[in-house]
């Protein structure tokens, strides 16, 4: 029995010797090791770590590359609207001055035949029908006429007359006593009403457009026109002109206009959707080019009509729910949201490190610098902490936010700006712990030793003080990177931190702004949001498990 407790009192003795001389820092990395939580936080941000960096070269997709997808959409076609301006068909080599529209309105409100324009220009219409003319070039002639003849058409209310295969137009009042004689040359249709020709390249001459418009004034059925005989069918507001048994031509008084430059609108398309409007139907069907039949809708707005149709239509991917192709979905802008959180965490990340070595490196220098001192120095230097803390963050980042966008900076440039700014800003508190540490440490008798060996300021400070506040340093930078990462977070959902198309942990969740977006489409933000929760939750499990481990009184 004594041998087994000589035994066991040995090996016990032989641990708590193995122990004792463990050097200081395999002691604080044996206790922090023991700690299941920080074992679990460096699990997760060694997770994270993986999935930005080591993910972000994997991934096919770039933080910024939109996707495309095709839809079926409702998209304008056509407009049409009733005609109410004259339209004009112009002979070969012939041309109408810029007045003519209104110089039209006026002779066909007060009846003249004989129009003058302000450039000089005398023009001859002949009323065939309701709003429509033929126009004529005038030249002032005094022979060629049958005097009489032009008496007698005065009489009769006539402005025109016929004599040897022309036409003369006259012009006087009743009381004179030889009105103006002028031979006319035809030049021009002038009508409210359209001319729609069934082959898209084909051209109706000045002759064709004369005889149509005088057989539809005289409601016939036919006329010769260029030596051929065409048949018209005339309904209300519109004729069908046929030759030889083929569709040749389509009148109608609503003019059509096709909204792209690439299609053309054929007269059986014409006449399907001028009889749908004239029904008061709300679409029509009519088949395209490829024998395919297609619904069109009709609005009408105040006797402005829009045609729509659905067409496939290539489109930005917004909103795509998760799939094999984009596990995550995409987001607002048609962008992978799993490659914009591996991209997104290398920054947020990033940034957490960049700002919290700032804030370290300046708060140990000040800190250290205030401590040993003292008196005037310490003073100056917590005044400036004072100031620092007196500076109000939010309207800082605000106005550097603003002259940013002035000045259209770049995301890199923003990114270090950022990190500068939030550095500059967040060590005070670092170096009122490091000051508070080094005014306890200074009077104990190493330093007394060390002073006394002639050791230099420099080398007092950064080799024996600064080392013995290094473990609540790292305790205090590993729960600020935390706190620096929810800063940026915070700071990109504002609109103030990192602008598209780079990408944030916090720029993604931006999307919370949209309520519609944070109600239906989950998947946007709340990955990010997790993301964000579990970094700064590893971050705090390991900055416990470090205050654990190099606490002296911790149980072993």
């Amino acid at each position: 029995m004594s041998e087994v407790n000589t035994k066991q009192t040995e090996k016990k003795l032989d641990d708590v010797t193995r122990v004792r001389v463990l050097s200081p820092g395999m002691m604080v990395a044996k206790r922090f090791f023991r700690n299941k939580l920080a074992i679990v936080g460096l699990v997760i941000i060694a997770c994270m770590f993986i999935f930005s960096f080591i993910g972000g070269m994997l991934i096919p997709y770039s933080q910024s590359q939109v996707f495309y997808t095709t839809t079926e959409m409702r998209k304008d076609y056509a407009g049409a609207t009733e005609i109410d301006q004259f339209q004009f068909q112009l002979g070969e080599g012939a041309s109408l001055p810029k007045d003519i529209y209104s110089k039209m309105i006026l002779a066909d409100m007060q009846g003249d035949s004989v129009i003058e324009t302000k450039d000089g220009t005398i023009l001859g219409a002949e009323k065939v029908g309701d709003k429509m003319y033929i126009l004529y070039s005038l030249t002032e002639t005094k022979g060629g006429a049958d005097v009489l003849k032009a008496y007698k058409a005065l009489e009769k209310g006539e402005s025109t007359i016929e004599a040897g295969g022309k036409i003369y137009f006259f012009a006087g009042k009743d009381d004179a006593p030889i009105p103006t004689f002028y031979e006319g040359e035809k030049i021009a249709t002038a009508s409210q009403m359209s001319f729609t020709a069934y082959a898209a390249d084909m051209t109706m001459s000045l002759d064709f457009c004369e005889m149509a418009l005088r057989a539809l004034g005289s409601n016939m059925t036919g006329f010769e026109a260029d030596g051929v005989t065409y048949s018209m069918e005339v309904e209300e507001g519109s004729a069908l002109v046929t030759a030889a048994g083929e569709e040749y031509c389509f009148i109608s008084n609503m003019n059509f206009n096709a909204i792209g430059s690439d299609v053309y609108l054929t007269p059986d398309y014409k006449l399907t959707a001028l009889e749908a409007i004239e029904n008061g139907d709300a679409s029509f069907v009519y088949a395209d080019a490829e024998g395919n039949e297609v619904e069109y809708e009709i609005e009408n707005k105040n006797g402005q009509y829009t045609i729509k149709r659905f067409e496939e239509t290539k489109v930005i991917a917004t909103y795509e729910a998760p799939s094999k192709e984009h596990i995550f979905g995409t987001d607002a802008n048609g962008m992978d949201l799993l490659a914009r959180l591996m991209y997104g965490g290398r920054i947020s990340l990033s940034i957490g490190f960049v700002v919290v070595f700032i804030e370290v490196f300046i708060g140990m220098i000040m800190g250290g610098i205030a401590g040993y001192f003292g008196k005037w120095v310490d003073n100056l230097i917590m005044r400036i902490v004072d100031v620092i803390y007196c500076i109000p963050s939010i309207p800082l980042y605000m106005i550097l936010g603003s002259i940013m966008d002035y000045y259209k900076a770049s995301s890199t440039v923003r990114i270090y700006v950022l990190c500068i700014v939030m550095g500059a800003l967040g060590w005070a508190g670092i170096a009122r712990i490091v000051r508070g540490q080094i005014l306890s440490l200074r009077e104990q008798e190493f330093m007394v030793a060390a002073e006394a060996t002639g050791i230099s300021t420099y080398r007092r400070i950064f080799k024996h003080l600064i080392p013995n506040v290094v473990p609540q340093l790292i305790v205090f930078a590993s729960m600020g990177l935390g706190e620096v990462i929810l800063a940026e977070a915070t700071l990109s959902f504002l609109g103030l931190g990192i602008k598209y198309p780079a990408a944030s942990w916090g720029s993604i969740i931006n999307a919370v702004n949209d309520s519609f977006v944070m109600t239906n489409y989950l998947f946007v933000w709340i990955p990010a949001g997790l993301f964000i929760l579990l970094t700064v939750l590893a971050f705090n499990f390991i900055g416990d498990g470090l205050r654990d481990a190099f606490d002296p009184k911790m149980k072993r």
